[in-house]
């Protein structure tokens, strides 16, 4: 019994959706600007949904927020982001560590 081949995915095209959300001068080949910029604005989204998240702690607190499932979302929102950021942290330094070891 023969086991057919796979055919490849010649119908598949790649979106490039990442890229088509840069800006031309972020995208690929220009010294690696487009990892810094995604990086950047990472960070930004993340101080975004802290600062979301502590406006609406002040509303709940204060007693001036109607919904709390906003501010709940909100705080799962950027407790996740957060922890998604420590992760990326965590493995950048890793592969930095791992490209100290090389020997040359």
């Amino acid at each position: 019994m023969s086991i057919p081949a796979i055919g490849g995915l010649s119908g598949v095209a790649p979106t490039g959706y990442l890229t088509d959300a840069l800006e031309p001068g972020q995208r690929s080949g220009d010294g690696g600007t487009a990892f810094g910029a995604s990086l950047a604005g990472a960070i930004e989204g993340l101080s975004a949904r802290q600062a979301t998240s502590s406006g609406l702690a002040v509303q709940a607190v204060t007693g001036e927020l109607e919904d709390v499932h906003a501010y709940t979302i909100a705080a799962t929102e950027a407790q996740v982001a957060l922890e998604l950021t420590a992760a990326v942290r965590n493995k950048a330094v890793d592969a930095f560590n791992e490209i100290m070891r090389m020997q040359a």
